[in-house]
């Protein structure tokens, strides 16, 4: 299975909108239909569902040998519990809990924009998200809040340390596609862990669920989104939520943005008196045209379909990156990255964003953190912040071996693999975090 499609979108693929024609209802269901056809061993049916890179990877009799084989092992299919979709860089994603005689498995089925099968396996049912041990359930509690106005409210929830406080805050402010408020990656939440280790800490947090994410069909209507409506807004409502909050010191309200987030931090903070500083985790400092072309490079060099995969992208990607800085792009058009529709809004405002400059500008507490193993976010956007922000006596800098893109242990070589695994975000990143807040006030614990 072609594991970029699946898995490397965390800094790829930034509207991740269904492509035109196919609902999500329409995917689901053509995944119940591959799920019957496999319970029946209507294999011919399944295979003729392929695309021509899988129908070439897994012809009629290795489809057969693979789910006998399978069976033989988990016994016999029973029913579908669960059904989970989402979209990865152009392509639609359905998840199905698969109940077997003996153990459950999730059916994985990555579907191209006709609906043929681009990817097809069968992986371990994650085990529930547990509590990271620098977390003390005992000292914490959360509430439902509500971040925005009409018509675009987004659910959220806020995670305070017990008493009355006031305390410090951070809003969390997600990466790049339609993410919960958990920033949920394969059996990963390094929001929740975020949220429930600062708390812990004493430090309050607010997570919601992106615009993108609750509002997806709509917004995939509009030719002229941007950043703005994607990420800023939001982010800007919910520190200004915060801030009329009794339990919260409306002068120690901090934004921490992951990947596209963090990108975004230096814009969200820029005019807004109510943000005292910010945290850049895993920001790109650079254009996307040339993060995707290094990204697509990195993943050719590894082995297996990964790799394969990413050798038949590489002029995508390049073609994209050239489309990306086409200076005759005008609004109303559309950018195809790797599948992924862009309205030439989108791709004009972010072109004309320099992140490291717009930081430089910032006279608030800066605090940048980098991931050593991140394929993504590399050490060329880290150098970046360093050499834009040299000097500056508001700003603290600090990198993390071997951690990946969600600042978990990465793999050797890092990989899209890392984000099957489960873990939690680094205690020595979330105590660094916890501890720069309170020197902020000469509270350094």
């Amino acid at each position: 299975m072609n594991r970029i499609l699946a898995l490397a979108g965390a800094s790829l693929a930034l509207l991740l909108t269904l492509p035109p024609g196919l609902s999500a209802q329409d995917f689901q269901a053509l995944a119940k239909n591959v799920t019957q056809e496999l319970a029946a061993r209507q294999y011919d049916k399944v295979e003729a569902r392929f695309d021509s890179r899988m129908a070439s990877a897994m012809p009629l009799e290795k489809l057969q040998s693979f789910w006998d084989a399978a069976l033989g092992q988990v016994g016999a299919f029973k029913a579908v519990t669960n059904m989970a979709s989402s979209e990865q860089q152009g392509y639609h994603v359905v998840v199905l809990t698969c109940v077997f005689e003996k153990v459950p498995l999730n059916l994985r089925l990555v579907f191209d924009k006709e609906g043929k099968i681009a990817g097809f396996s069968l992986v371990p049912v994650a085990a529930p998200w547990t509590a990271p041990d620098y977390a003390n359930p005992s000292a914490i509690h959360e509430q439902s809040v509500t971040v925005g106005a009409e018509p675009w409210q987004l659910p959220g929830t806020l995670t305070e340390p017990n008493g009355a406080g006031p305390f410090a805050a951070v809003v969390l402010v997600q990466g790049s596609g339609p993410n919960d408020e958990d920033e949920t990656i394969g059996p990963n939440k390094p929001f929740k862990d975020l949220a429930w280790g600062l708390a812990s800490r004493g430090i309050a947090v607010l997570r919601y669920e992106k615009r993108t994410h609750k509002y997806g069909a709509q917004l995939a209507q509009d030719r002229n989104l941007t950043v703005k409506e994607e990420v800023t807004e939001d982010a800007r409502a919910a520190v200004a939520l915060l801030a009329q909050r009794s339990e919260v010191r409306k002068e120690r309200i901090y934004v921490l943005g992951h990947s596209l987030g963090a990108m975004l931090a230096p814009r969200i903070a820029e005019g807004d008196p109510e943000i005292a500083g910010i945290i850049i985790m895993a920001g790109s400092s650079r254009q996307l045209g040339q993060i995707v072309v290094d990204q697509i490079k990195y993943l050719s060099t590894l082995s297996g379909p990964v790799g394969d995969g990413a050798k038949t992208q590489t002029e995508a990607a390049e073609k994209f990156a050239r489309d990306y800085d086409r200076p005759t792009l005008k609004p109303g058009e559309t950018v195809s990255m790797l599948g992924v529709p862009l309205p030439a809004a989108y791709v004009l405002d972010l072109r004309n964003y320099d992140p490291a400059a717009t930081a430089a500008r910032l006279k608030i507490p800066i605090l940048v953190l980098q991931a050593e193993s991140d394929y993504q976010v590399t050490r060329k956007d880290f150098e970046a912040w360093e050499k834009a922000l040299a000097g500056h006596d508001n700003v603290t800098m600090k990198s993390y071996p071997g951690l990946c893109h969600l600042f978990t242990p990465a793999g050797n070589p890092p990989s899209p693999a890392d984000y099957d695994k489960p873990g939690h975000v680094a205690e020595s990143m979330l105590r660094d975090i916890a501890s720069w807040i309170d020197a902020q006030h000469g509270e350094l614990k």
